[in-house]
């Protein structure tokens, strides 16, 4: 466990890292670039590294082992930090949008809009490419670690990076089609926060439906079936429940069994059944196992 919270903190260090030089980078470039989409763009880097951090803290307390107050463990924690994260890219989408519409207003109204320096656009060519390295790496380690907060973190990459692919084309679309296209700059701006928004929605549904108890999907309950019933001895499985708790799975299943096996042999059963379905999801995965009689 405590490898892991490693792990987990190394990769999130090395997206640190980058979005620190990116956020420098990219105000300096918006400011000087006048560039309302570059800005935008440096306000998004920006929760990257607050949802860094936020990932940093909550895996370690999630990694703590069960204590007399979490009989369950920690994980939640981990669930707790994507859904953070998800409040925090719907907080940066609503804010670049407001900003982007606003300055359209402006330019619906006859306002000229400030043209992008060459600056701003070649820092949201290194933005693209720096972020989706940083995504892939990050997306590889999530699932090598089974760290939902880390492939949160992961999308969070992937978002900055397509959010600097529209600031490119917008920023680009500016500078070579003349002041005529100055407004493509906030519409990029516009197009970022809105696909920044659909991102925050997976996110938050996805840690919202772990905070709330929903069931695992039915691929993974009709696997787990599949394994119990798969040994001999034992059939009808009922009353299936099931639920996430961090990085790992819940489950609780009534299954019947002849009623004149010995108890012994009935219970070796059972064990033997826990034992595959922790082969197949993992050592962690929470059991519970009820046995009823068939006779």
């Amino acid at each position: 466990m405590m490898n892991r919270e490693k792990e987990i903190s190394k990769v999130t260090l090395v997206g640190s890292a980058v979005n620190v030089l990116l956020t420098v980078f990219k105000f300096v470039a918006g400011i000087v670039g006048h560039s309302a989409a570059m800005t935008a763009d440096a306000v998004h880097s920006l929760s990257d590294l607050l949802t860094d951090a936020v990932v940093l803290l909550f895996v370690h307390i999630s990694g703590k082992p069960e204590d007399v107050g979490h009989d369950y463990g920690h994980g939640k924690y981990e669930t707790l930090a994507t859904t953070l994260i998800g409040i925090a890219l719907a907080a940066v989408a609503i804010g670049i949008g407001y900003k982007a519409v606003d300055a359209l207003l402006d330019w619906c109204q006859g306002m000229s809009l400030p043209a992008p320096g060459m600056l701003a656009l070649w820092a949201a060519v290194v933005s693209v490419v720096l972020k989706e390295l940083v995504y892939r790496y990050t997306m590889r380690r999530s699932r090598g670690l089974d760290s939902p907060a880390l492939e949160a973190n992961a999308w969070h990459h992937r978002s900055d990076a397509l959010s600097s692919l529209g600031t490119l084309a917008g920023i680009g679309g500016a500078i070579l089609l003349g002041d005529r296209w100055t407004v493509l700059d906030p519409l990029a701006g516009l197009v970022v926060a809105l696909f920044i928004l659909r991102v925050a929605w997976k996110l938050l549904k996805q840690g919202l439906d772990e905070l709330l108890e929903a069931s695992l999907p039915d691929s993974v309950e009709k696997e787990m079936l599949d394994i119990v019933t798969s040994f001999p001895d034992v059939c009808d499985p009922h009353h299936l429940r099931t639920r996430r708790i961090g990085n790992r799975y819940a489950v609780e299943l009534h299954i019947r069994m002849d009623g004149t096996l010995p108890l012994s042999t009935a219970h070796a059963r059972t064990r033997e059944i826990e034992q595959a379905l922790k082969e197949r999801f993992g050592e962690k995965t929470h059991i519970t196992l009820h046995v009823e009689p068939t006779k």
